[in-house]
């Protein structure tokens, strides 16, 4: 009997803005919850619906297993039946592991490991020789060669890096006649008791014999018996110690793999052997990390055209003050070699400007000044740079690790040119390709090489199952628009939407079947031209037998759903309500729908009636080459709005936050970053500052939140000063902040909840007993302004603020901002921590807002539609508008394509992802954009000429096209 539901059925759902919702989800299908921002589709998705299904799943397993995974608390639900186990695949980064790239998230990487372990080819990485393996008596005759009167040990290495106490293993060495061994590096005698952490990782090498070389027959017979013994014990390798003239070596002989042109030697072959994150694989310099921390010159002198005596070494800029040690320090090296301290530092000759950063080799003569005495040493000068270095690895103080810190940069290592793995590793090849080079091709070029890698019948048949597990896994990959990524990437460089396209294609290559699988906007960071197939990705994970939930507000999604579930019909306290549902056809003719209205082109977002003309004055980026960039040219027009766009991977982040940004910043802060490469940014005299607005959390604890961001916390706390109430008892505005001590709840440290936690069940919150969840003292709480104290205002929307403080021009003005971003349902004192990027976006943009404008700034926002509805984006562009209309310059990266049909000005990159991008293909209006044949120009012309994306409706042409007639 098939008792398996076909749908899954939520009964009351409150969780956080939810109306106490009845919802039915069809099972093993693709569906779309959507709706306005803040409506309440990720409390429905994520905090009800996957929380209760990892919660089920967890509860099942036995206590002990509990322990480790955590435990998800019961949502605010009546029920929930036709669950099944449910993997969540959002946005949200955790913590950014330096050691994790594409390749090991993916698990391809190991699979490659496992290859290259098997069937790779080594070869000596100092000749390029293919390694042959060494007979014992080649091992035999290079210890032969060695000079007379040399001393030798012979051992086995029986143990490597494995935990335990091999007590055992002593004592049936001992009773095999042998007397000594090597433990972690020490020898030992086996009759003296061998005490070994059973914790930590040994090595032990048994000692088969102890020899001086003699150029005569019975020597070498001995020492081919100890060689073989010990090759025997060893399983084929060998440790052979030297000591001669009082100087030691130590060689390693391998029954496998040698070079014997060079005398080099290598360890078998196995899968760790290609692993940056085990010492046997990692390159001994940067210990696997590919890259160091050093000193950044280019930070230190931040700005060449300034003269010693001005400050051009930043980290000593104080020392303009002559009583300065390192100002005196700088003029002792000046007088020492001839050299002017006014002459601008890019103009004194190479070798001075070595000198200062380096050091030199002379002893130099340093008279300084403390405290009215002279002093007068002789010494050489270690230069800026080392000093720095110095410092940083000898200072214990938190403070000057930090400020040295800031003038550091992560250089690629010299030692493995950033690969990460050390020379042996580098040198075994697969159809003549090493792992470092295969894992640096972006991914449709990886996938077309094991297409076409051509192997011997042998290799063929121990790597076929391998290799069909990497072209799929690379096919997934392609397959979620990710072809222009490559293998060796950090994962902490992935925006959010392509680490979650990656756990995505993770997942299908899994091949699970019957599980719920609930994604994030997906198609976040995607261009046009790549959703059709991540879409087909979605489909495929689905027909496999899985049921998908993806909250979503891209219009050729929501078009290829089987199900679409509307919530709404506003924001936050006007959300929570499921306001239609049904296929996407009867979406578009609910009227109750403010989605359907979109879809159908009842309501559109217009295009401007006129498009701002620029002012005549650009910033030029000249010789940008960071990452993919090809050495390009871009000018950006100032006074309108100009978008950014192309496939993704094409260079767009690149060329705005890395070269333009913080090549702004360092201009406009003199402060130390590290910026993209370029040759120079010219026109910057043509705007006063440079704002970027990204979804970087507002802050990282729950104290931080949209009161105390945007500022109007400390006017509302000036308010409350202002009482009667406060003037008699002497309170401040300090009084009201539950960050110091005197009105917050102490109980709680003006938190207003307690963390409790739980041995096998997940932490819980819970109110503060004293303070019920207040953060005040009840002193602080019987003030009161107009009836409301300082908690109850904290606990206020935007829009009940904007009412309730509508007589104080000063707050109703960053309030009313915070409501014409879209924000009138978030409150005042909601931690930062719950707000999503795109809020946390809208937040920082509506503070920006609020300021006086100069009408010279340029505002840089990174994809500012991530989260937002059709309406809110509306909402949005009126935004945008109004800062380019008091004369600043909007710069937005964007695939939207209602915000890109509504620029002024288009700077289009590609063509492709990658190495293949990186190039400005195209550039002007959008109507100039739309005919210039890139892909971009494709998706606009449809656009400019009104067709609408609803191909995707797997349904009659006709019905389709009668569900939309109405909207043109």
């Amino acid at each position: 009997m098939n008792t398996k539901k076909d749908n899954i059925t939520i009964k009351g759902a409150r969780e956080h803005n939810l109306k106490n919702i009845d919802v039915t989800l069809p099972r093993d299908k693709f569906v779309v919850i959507t709706g306005l921002s803040g409506s309440g589709k990720s409390s429905l998705a994520f905090d009800t619906i996957y929380a209760e299904g990892q919660r089920r799943y967890v509860e099942s397993l036995s206590a002990y297993a509990r322990q480790f995974l955590g435990q998800m608390k019961k949502p605010e639900v009546d029920y929930i039946e036709g669950l099944s186990p449910a993997i969540s695949i959002d946005q949200k980064t955790t913590k950014v592991n330096p050691r994790s790239t594409v390749g090991t998230v993916t698990e391809i990487y190991d699979y490659l490991r496992l290859l290259y372990a098997r069937i790779g080819i080594p070869h000596c990485y100092n000749c390029g020789k293919p390694i042959a393996q060494q007979t014992s008596g080649q091992i035999v005759d290079n210890i032969y060669k060695e000079e007379e009167k040399t001393k030798v040990q012979i051992l086995a290495p029986v143990v490597k890096d494995r935990k335990g106490e091999h007590q055992k293993m002593f004592e049936d060495l001992q009773k095999k006649g042998f007397v000594r061994v090597r433990v972690d590096g020490d020898i030992l005698s086996l009759d003296e008791n061998i005490d070994l952490d059973k914790n930590k990782k040994h090595t032990v090498e048994v000692v088969v014999d102890r020899l001086v070389i003699r150029y005569d027959v019975d020597f070498k017979r001995r020492l081919a018996d100890s060689v073989e013994t010990a090759l025997e014990l060893g399983e084929g390798l060998i440790v052979v110690l030297y000591e001669k003239n009082g100087e030691k070596e130590e060689k390693v002989f391998s029954e496998h793999f040698a070079c014997t042109d060079c005398n080099i030697n290598f360890e078998e072959i196995s899968p760790r052997t290609f692993s940056f994150n085990n010492p046997h694989g990692a390159c001994p310099e940067c210990n696997g990390l590919g890259s160091k921390m050093e000193i950044d010159t280019d930070l230190v002198v931040p700005d060449s055209s300034l003269s010693l005596e001005e400050g051009a070494i930043l980290p000593w800029s104080k020392s303009k003050n002559k009583d300065n040690y390192y100002h005196q320090m700088l003029e002792a090296v000046a007088d020492c070699y001839g050299f002017n301290m006014d002459i601008p530092f890019d103009e004194l000759p190479k070798k001075y400007q070595n000198i200062v950063l380096y050091g030199s080799s002379e002893r130099i003569d340093f008279t300084f000044r403390r405290k009215g005495r002279v002093h007068h040493v002789k010494r050489k000068f270690e230069g800026v740079v080392k000093r720095m270095e110095r410092l940083f690895m000898d200072t214990k103080s938190n403070y000057m690790r930090s400020y040295i810190g800031q003038f550091m940069s992560d250089r690629k290592c010299p030692a493995c040119n950033g690969t990460r793995l050390r020379p042996e590793s580098r040198s075994v090849t697969v159809g003549d390709r090493t792992i470092s080079a295969v894992v640096a091709m972006p991914i449709k070029e990886s996938y077309k090489f094991f297409e076409e890698l051509e192997l011997t019948e042998m290799q063929h048949f121990i790597g076929k199952e391998i290799l069909k597990e990497i072209r799929e896994r690379l096919r997934f990959l392609s397959d979620v628009g990710l072809d222009y990524i490559t293998l060796d990437r950090s994962s902490g460089t992935l925006s959010g939407g392509e680490a979650q396209r990656i756990r995505l294609a993770t997942q299908i290559g899994s091949g699970l079947v019957g599980v719920l699988y609930i994604l994030d906007e997906p198609s976040i960071g995607l261009h046009q031209r790549d959703n059709t197939r991540l879409i087909e990705t979605l489909k495929k994970l689905r027909d496999i037998g899985n049921t998908l939930i993806v909250v979503e507000h891209d219009e050729e999604t929501i078009l290829s759903a089987d199900y679409v579930v509307d919530i709404g019909p506003g924001a936050g306290e006007h959300g929570g309500r499921v306001t239609a549902s049904g296929t996407p056809l009867e979406i578009m003719n609910n009227p109750e729908s403010i989605t359907g209205k979109y879809l159908s082109r009842n309501e559109t977002i217009e295009f401007p009636e006129e498009r701002t003309k620029p002012n005549g004055k650009f910033i030029t980026v000249k010789g940008a080459r960071q990452n993919n960039l090809k050495n390009i040219d871009v000018k950006i027009p100032l006074g309108v709005f100009t978008c950014v766009t192309g496939v993704s991977g094409s260079g767009k982040s690149t060329l705005v936050n890395d070269v333009l940004y913080k090549g702004l910043y360092g201009e406009f802060n003199r402060k130390p970053i590290t910026t993209g490469k370029h040759d120079e940014i010219t026109g910057v005299s043509n705007i006063d500052k440079v704002i970027i607005i990204d979804q970087s959390p507002i802050g990282r604890t729950p104290r931080s939140n949209p009161a105390t961001y945007t500022g109007v916390f400390t006017y509302i706390r000036e308010i409350f000063a202002e009482t009667l109430a406060s003037k008699k008892r002497g309170y401040k505005p300090g009084r009201f902040s539950f960050n110091v001590k005197g009105g917050r709840c102490e109980a709680c440290s003006g938190d207003g909840i307690i963390k409790i936690e739980m041995h096998f069940l997940a932490d819980v919150y819970v109110p503060c007993e004293v303070c019920k969840g207040k953060r005040y003292n009840k002193e602080t709480l019987d003030v009161r302004y107009k009836g409301k104290n300082i908690a109850d205002v904290l606990d206020m929307t935007v829009e009940e603020a904007l009412h309730f403080f509508r007589n104080v021009p000063r707050i109703q003005k960053k309030l009313q901002t915070l409501d014409d971003v879209g924000l009138g349902y978030i409150k005042l004192g909601q931690p930062a921590t719950t707000l999503s990027g795109g809020e946390a976006q809208r937040v920082k943009l509506s503070k920006e807002l609020s300021r006086q404008s100069t009408g010279k700034t340029l505002y840089i926002l990174d994809e500012p539609t991530t989260g937002l509805h059709f309406a809110d984006i509306k909402k949005l562009l009126q935004v945008l508008g109004r800062l380019r209309d008091s004369g600043n310059t909007v710069l937005v990266i964007e695939h939207n394509l209602d915000v890109i049909k509504t620029a002024d000005y288009i700077i289009d990159l590609g063509p492709e992802g990658g190495d293949e991008g990186g190039l400005v293909i195209a550039e002007g209006t959008p109507e100039e954009v739309a005919l210039s044949g890139t892909y971009t120009g494709e998706f606009l012309n449809k656009i400019l000429n009104e067709k609408p994306l609803i191909s995707a409706i797997e349904t009659d042409e006709d019905i389709i096209s009668e569900g939309s007639s109405g909207n043109k």
